[in-house]
């Protein structure tokens, strides 16, 4: 190719924000120059490079707009140590329908049955199906809100929760919220009913939930809504920490 023509060929790519498809374009016509394809085959080579390329940075952007503590997979989950857990669900919690349509996902569970894993799994698929997806623990979530409300910031915060579909709240149980802390955190998981999806993970029974909220019918008002809609998982196995704990033991 004349390289004038080269590259004028770059410069229109650049122009019309086809990076990838312009940053690679000698290997692709030399490639093409060694192989013999037609130019049909060149064009569907180029523009399946730029489209993988931008799904895997659309990728990379939701992860880390989602702000998972560690990248946690459903193929790194051990169920071989979980009997009771329905695999069947979590394989069709994988494929996001329940995203789609709203509903709520709710682990319950003592600490280190893998509920935190499961809920961030399930939250790297969303990211990999181009959901909006935020990952917060409840007291994180309930001092950002205070601390909003103190800067008179509160409803840019509470609109920025309400455009995620879908929000993951890990650790809900461990301390209880102060009045204005229950109220807040009501009011993000309220206005998400039939809007967009919500991941739960707790220690606590839902009969304990009042402990954390501290207000009985602020409690079963919040039940209602987060249950109306939910798929209700009770990890009820043994710790994978002290399963691991009890196996060093025994090989020491």
């Amino acid at each position: 190719m004349n390289p004038a023509v080269s590259v004028t060929l770059k410069e229109n790519l650049q122009s019309l924000n086809l990076s990838q498809m312009a940053k690679e374009l000698e290997s692709f016509l030399r490639q093409a120059r060694e192989s013999g394809m037609d130019y049909a085959e060149l064009l569907l080579q180029m523009t399946d490079h730029e489209m993988r390329i931008r799904a895997d940075n659309r990728l990379k952007r939701r992860l880390k707009e989602a702000k998972f503590p560690l990248i946690k997979t459903i193929e790194g989950f051990d169920f071989e140590i979980t009997a009771d857990l329905d695999r069947r669900l979590i394989r069709e919690l994988c494929s996001g329908e329940y995203v789609k349509e709203h509903k709520n996902v709710i682990f319950l569970g003592k600490s280190g049955t893998g509920k935190t894993h499961l809920a961030t799994a399930l939250g790297v698929e969303a990211c990999r199906q181009g959901v909006r997806t935020r990952f917060v623990t409840a007291c994180g979530l309930v001092n950002e809100l205070i601390e909003a409300r103190q800067e008179k910031d509160l409803q840019r915060i509470l609109k920025r929760y309400g455009r995620y579909g879908l929000l993951i709240l890990d650790e809900l149980g461990y301390i209880p919220f102060s009045q204005e802390g229950a109220e807040l955190l009501f009011q993000v998981l309220a206005e998400r009913h039939e809007r967009g999806s919500v991941i739960i993970t707790s220690n606590l029974g839902f009969g304990d939930w009042t402990q954390v909220f501290g207000d009985a019918n602020l409690t079963a008002a919040l039940l209602d809504r987060l249950t109306h809609k939910a798929h209700i998982i009770e990890c009820s196995w043994q710790s994978y920490r002290l399963q691991e704990a009890l196996q060093g033991q025994a090989n020491n």
